[in-house]
């Protein structure tokens, strides 16, 4: 596979399955992420913050890597998220990730602590120099209080010549121009936010970090072929109708909501692992409201 051929796409962020008892249900995932190959999706993204690794021990973080590289094979790369509550332990899941199969990474700020540009690019480049693997950086300061500028990916870029691609997810779309005019084709541009995908592609984006894919495979693949190749006319019709179910992507209790949307749809389970808890009440109701709309409106094949 070309480097290049790493980022092109739609590449699940996939969900981390759990057994009635918490542990992680490494049966399901290898499943799951077969049938996401299946429906065209072209790699796997896991211990993400959908994947709720912050949740996960180290050890079962590389049982997880294990068995998605076990389960997909030749078929797909698998590029987990490298992320953790110090520098060491980043190195260390970055290392095992190698020796485990992974492709390429997908390389997060630290856990909790956030600072400023000296400590996140020191540790970011401990993280990227522990292997020679294609690294994707991923910018969602949403989540992780950090914010990696255009300025700044640039920089880490020259500085590494295995940093290939940046996820973004600021949720500002102006970040896509900026980046292309300041590195060109130097680094390959994924969408990491499902309601920004039209968008991000017009932009330039040759890839998607999905999160709804994981309940909707096929039309999330057929959605990301249209933008790409017929533009944001050519995509609206299905965008319309995946729009409400992309956007709770966006939102505190994403992880939630799309296994929830999982489980309606026949693909996964809504099992969470503390302190997250399952929906209920009236933001069950919401949801489901959203849920039942999108099937009921489900557009022809």
């Amino acid at each position: 596979m070309t480097t290049h051929a790493l980022w092109q796409g739609v590449i699940p962020a996939i969900t981390t399955p759990f057994n009635a008892d918490g542990t992680v249900d490494h049966d399901f995932l290898a499943l799951h992420a077969g049938k996401l190959l299946d429906a065209g999706c072209t790699g796997v993204v896991p211990l993400g913050s959908l994947g709720e690794a912050a949740t996960l021990s180290f050890d079962e973080k590389v049982a997880i890597m294990r068995t998605l590289v076990a389960a997909v094979g030749d078929r797909a790369p698998v590029i987990p998220g490298i992320a953790a509550l110090s520098t060491d332990e980043g190195v260390r899941l970055a290392r095992e990730a190698k020796l485990a199969g992974c492709a390429a990474l997908m390389v997060l700020p630290p856990y909790v602590y956030s600072s400023d540009w000296r400590e996140m690019s020191a540790y970011v480049s401990a993280v990227i120099e522990a292997t020679d693997l294609p690294c994707m950086l991923y910018n969602n300061p949403v989540a992780y209080k950090t914010d990696f500028s255009p300025e700044q990916i640039a920089a880490l870029a020259a500085e590494h010549p295995n940093v290939q691609a940046v996820k973004e997810s600021s949720g500002e779309i102006r970040r896509f121009a900026a980046l292309k005019s300041l590195l060109g084709d130097r680094l390959q541009l994924l969408v990491g936010m499902d309601d920004a995908l039209v968008e991000g592609v017009c932009m330039g984006a040759t890839g998607w970090i999905a999160g709804l894919v994981n309940a909707y495979p096929k039309e999330s693949v057929r959605l990301f072929e249209l933008a790409r190749e017929g533009g944001s006319a050519a995509a609206a019709e299905l965008y319309a109708w995946f729009l409400p179910l992309l956007r709770l992507d966006t939102v505190p209790k994403f992880v939630q909501l799309i296994k929830l949307v999982q489980q309606v749809v026949g693909l996964g389970s809504e099992r969470v692992r503390a302190p997250r808890l399952v929906l209920e009440g009236a933001e069950r109701e919401g949801a489901m409201r959203v849920i039942k709309h999108a099937i009921a409106t489900h557009p022809e094949p």
